[in-house]
């Protein structure tokens, strides 16, 4: 009989010795990494179940074919696994950043929108993104002369080069410029004017990317863009997270003097949550100043 464990108050059953798909292994781990009630996401015989205050009273669930990482940083919890329909899967503190299945409807849509609405933009600056995705489609822009990414977490970069190399393969090009660090203090030591585009691809405000959807925050964004720039940034889900996406945009007209437009793309695992097969919709605030 399988012995029962505790996370917070979800109970997580633990597989039987003998089943070699490495879920065991992966409990076991998502039960260290999830030691706070912030994220209660786990790993049961064979699915990785997410379970997050950010999404209350739902939860999203990949089968697991096997564990290929475990790992943590100064920051947060990184772990890399195999699933039986999306791919390889990036989780970061118990919630999913990316699948190889539909990474790149978030990639291309929070790149491409911001960097077609502004003509022949020469320098761009990604903050977070360590995955390289969006590096990946800043560079298809041949106008643009330097790309700049500030990524906190080293271990994010190291990880999505070796297990997604389509993804981080945005770090190949020579225009880019890897700055590891803190983006908050990155912006605020950026002279003004600097940059025409500033993508913003967070995780979600809780943890070490809660700052970057702060009031703060986005006046460093506003000082480091040229006339004329254009910043994008992600912002939640509109079905769940109403009240954040009001206060960016309620923040942003205050701030920037021209426009702010909202726009939405469909990711099925990101926002993550939903119990049956449905794509949910992904926010991302677009700003002209």
């Amino acid at each position: 009989m399988a012995e029962e464990s505790f996370v917070g108050d979800l109970p997580v059953k633990r597989p039987r010795e003998d089943e070699e798909n490495g879920a065991c292994a992966a409990t076991e781990a998502m039960e260290t990494e999830t030691n706070s009630s912030d994220y209660i996401s786990s790993v049961i015989p064979g699915w990785f179940s997410e379970i997050s205050p950010m999404w209350p009273g739902e939860a999203h669930s990949l089968k697991v074919e096997k564990i290929l990482f475990q790992g943590k940083s100064d920051y947060q919890n990184v772990m890399v696994f195999q699933s039986s329909t999306y791919g390889k899967v990036l989780v970061l503190d118990g919630v999913i950043q990316l699948t190889e299945r539909d990474e790149c409807a978030y990639q291309e849509m929070i790149t491409h929108l911001p960097l077609c609405s502004i003509v022949n933009p020469k320098k761009v600056l990604v903050i977070g993104g360590g995955d390289g995705g969006v590096l990946r489609e800043v560079a298809r822009h041949s106008s643009v002369e330097q790309i700049d990414i500030c990524e906190i977490d080293k271990m994010v970069v190291d990880v999505s080069k070796k297990f997604f190399p389509d993804v981080a393969i945005g770090y190949e090009d020579p225009r880019v410029t890897l700055r590891v660090g803190d983006g908050v203090a990155f912006l605020k030591a950026v002279p003004e004017g600097t940059y025409d585009a500033i993508i913003v691809d967070s995780s979600d405000p809780i943890g070490p990317a809660q700052e970057l959807f702060e009031k703060p925050f986005f006046e460093s964004v506003a000082k480091a863009l040229r006339p004329g720039g254009v910043v994008s940034t992600q912002a939640e889900s509109i079905w769940l997270h109403m009240n954040i996406i009001e206060d960016i945009v309620a923040n942003c007209r205050q701030i920037f003097k021209g426009s702010v437009n909202y726009a939405w793309t469909t990711v099925p695992t990101y926002p993550r949550p939903v119990l049956i097969p449905w794509p949910l919709t992904h926010s991302i605030v677009d700003v002209h100043i």
